[in-house]
C-alpha cells in the first residue's frame, strides 16, 4: 500500500494505492488530479475497497507524454490498462470525472473483460455534436493562458465572469487548487489542446455492449454547464440497466461531494461483487 508508479509507452505514471477488499480505480478529469475524483474523502477505503487512484499523463506528478499529441482517448486508456496491469487486478469497478469517465468508456470498450462496474462522472463527449472550431478555440486559449501566466493565466482565460453566479467563487477556488499542483503545466497546456480533439467513440449505441452494474452521475446545468445533464442522460439511456443519479435542483453537484459519490461507487461495487464480476489476474 501506498505509492505506485507506473511505466508505460515513455510516461511514468505516479499514484496511490490504499485499503484493502473490492478493487476500485478512480479516474480525474482533464486539468485535475488523483484527488478529484472523490475530492479525498477515504471512505471507500474504510467501507472495505482497495483503492488505486492516479494522475494521467502529464498531470500531478505523472511524467509529459511523448509528443504534445500524444493525450488521446487510446493512450489515456491504455495508461488505465496499464494499472491495472501493475496493481496486479483483472477485473475492477472503474470510476471517473469528465475525461475519466471517456477514459473508462474508451477502455470498456476496448477491453470490456477489465471492468467489473462503472461509474461515470459528468461525462461530456457528445458524439452528435462534433467539436466546433469556437469551442477548440476556447480550450487552445485555456492551454495558451497556462503557458503564459501559470495558474492566474488559466484562471484569467477561463472568464469566471461567464459562470454561474452562486458557484463562481467555489469553481474558482477549486481550479486554484487543482492547477497549483501539476508538476508539469506545460504538459497539462499540451492536454487541453489535444484531449477535445480526441473521441473516446463514435456513437453512443456502441455503449451498449457495456455490461455489468453502471451509474451515471450528471450534474444539473446550474452549477456545472460544462458538463451538461443532457449528454450524462443520453449516456444513461444508451446503456443498459444502467442508473442516473443527480443532486437535487439547487443543491451543490453530486459530483463535487466526495463522501455522497463514494456511496454510488461503493453500491455499484456492492452489485458486482453480487454479479460474480469480480475475478482475479489470469
Amino acid at each position: 500500500m501506498g505509492a505506485i508508479e507506473v511505466r508505460r509507452a515513455g510516461v511514468t505514471l505516479a499514484g496511490e494505492e490504499t485499503g484493502e477488499g473490492i478493487p476500485v480505480v478512480l479516474a480525474h478529469g482533464l486539468t485535475a488530479s488523483r484527488r478529484y475524483v472523490v475530492m479525498g474523502s477515504r471512505a471507500l477505503e474504510r467501507g472495505g475497497h482497495r483503492v488505486v487512484a492516479y494522475d494521467a499523463r502529464g498531470h500531478g506528478a505523472s511524467s509529459p507524454a511523448p509528443a504534445p499529441t500524444a493525450y488521446g482517448y487510446g493512450e489515456l486508456a491504455a495508461d488505465l490498462a496499464a494499472v491495472l496491469d501493475a496493481a496486479g487486478i483483472g477485473r475492477a469497478v472503474l470510476a471517473g470525472a469528465s475525461m475519466g469517465a471517456h477514459t473508462i468508456a474508451r477502455l470498456a470498450l476496448d477491453r470490456p473483460e477489465r471492468v467489473a462496474g462503472a461509474v461515470f462522472v459528468t461525462p461530456a463527449f457528445d458524439p452528435t455534436t462534433p467539436a466546433t472550431a469556437e469551442s477548440l478555440a476556447r480550450w487552445d486559449a485555456l492551454a495558451a493562458g497556462l503557458r503564459a501566466g501559470g495558474v492566474e493565466g488559466f484562471v484569467a482565460a477561463y472568464d469566471a465572469a461567464a459562470l454561474p453566479e452562486a458557484w463562481r467563487e467555489t469553481i474558482v477556488t477549486v481550479l486554484r487548487q487543482r492547477l497549483a499542483v501539476h508538476e508539469h503545466p506545460g504538459a497539462v497546456a499540451d492536454a487541453l489542446e489535444a484531449v477535445p480533439r480526441s473521441r473516446p467513440f463514435e456513437r453512443l449505441e456502441e455503449l451498449a455492449a457495456l455490461v455489468g452494474p453502471v451509474v451515471v452521475v450528471a450534474s444539473r446545468d446550474e452549477a456545472d454547464p460544462g458538463h451538461p445533464w443532457a449528454v450524462g442522460k443520453a449516456w444513461a439511456d444508451a446503456l443498459p440497466a444502467a442508473e442516473l443519479v443527480s443532486e437535487e435542483p439547487g443543491a451543490s453537484p453530486l459530483a463535487w461531494q466526495g463522501g455522497r459519490l463514494s456511496r454510488v461507487i461503493a453500491g455499484v461495487a456492492a452489485e458486482a461483487a453480487r454479479q460474480g464480476r469480480l475475478t482475479p489476474l489470469s
